[in-house]
């Protein structure tokens, strides 16, 4: 969504306001029979003591007991890293949970689990139905609401000081790599990296001017090509189509004339516009 504005003047039959929004559309890539998505696991939990004690007893438990059955059947390898594929994945999937969208560096932990509880309480308060209930889970889900975005503020300030001093350690080091990546993710500056334009054999060009030249080059021989060699035929009408074409002669005839009515009559009326303005100033001499 690009745009919002509301039409207060709109007359559309109701006591609403009308609301225009500008969309900006992306089309579903199409995917083959038989392509999953790729599905991330919200490996941001780890960062939690609790959670990473968890998972690493939980992931120690089911290599133990796959470590039993393979001692006990003669298996090939195939089926040892298929054992072992579905023993992490169940182990995330239960601990950590599918990583629904993009999360920044800078949301801790335990911004993350003050999320759904903000969640429920809004929830809770679209189902209350008697106005003093309402009222008052309405009150502790705006005080959840601003409690979670001061710390997701607080962290994102502490995030954007650590990086800072990185940067400084990075230059006192001469470590020019880091210096630049900590500055490019000060500065949040992201631009989309740009295919290559590439000649008739494949190979990239670079430089301005001579990306300039390829493209007059390549749109010349797309417009200016030549004619084909086996020309289309078109068969002639079995049958005449007798069309009347007087009307549409008087059509565009009495257009014309309208216009040119219309047209002579501004004329006339800016000309007596300004002789009565020219009549007005000689009076007032």
């Amino acid at each position: 969504m690009e745009d919002v504005r509301t039409r207060r003047g709109g007359d559309i039959a109701s006591d609403h306001h009308l609301v225009v929004a500008n969309l900006k559309l992306k089309l579903k890539k199409n995917r083959t029979t038989g392509q999953t998505a790729l599905q991330r696991f919200n490996t941001a939990f780890l960062r939690d003591t609790n959670k990473l004690n968890e998972f690493k007893i939980l992931l120690n438990n089911r290599f133990q007991a796959l470590q039993d059955i393979l001692k006990e059947e003669e298996t090939i390898m195939e089926d040892n890293w298929k054992g072992i594929k579905e023993a992490l994945a169940s182990t995330c999937q239960k601990v950590l949970g599918r990583k629904k969208h993009h999360q920044k560096e800078w949301i801790s932990i335990k911004t993350l689990y003050n999320i759904p509880e903000e969640k429920n309480k809004k929830i809770a308060t679209n189902n209350n139905r008697t106005s003093t209930e309402k009222v008052k889970v309405q009150d502790e889900s705006t005080e959840a609401n601003k409690q979670l975005k001061r710390s997701i503020r607080a962290y994102r300030q502490k995030y954007v000081e650590e990086l800072a001093t990185t940067r400084e350690k990075s230059t006192r080091e001469g470590n020019m790599k880091q210096l630049y990546d900590r500055t490019k993710e000060l500065a949040g500056k992201y631009c989309k990296p740009e295919r290559p334009v590439k000649d008739n054999e494949g190979t990239s060009i670079t430089g301005t001017q001579e990306n300039g030249k390829r493209w007059v080059k390549h749109f010349e021989e797309l417009l200016n090509r030549p004619a084909p060699l086996n020309s289309p035929e078109f068969e002639a009408a079995h049958i005449d189509l007798s069309i009347d074409v007087t009307l549409c002669c008087v059509l565009f005839m009495s257009t014309d004339i309208n216009s040119m009515y219309h047209q002579s009559k501004v004329k006339c009326l800016v000309a007596e516009g300004k002789e009565d303005q020219r009549k007005g100033n000689e009076n007032r001499e």
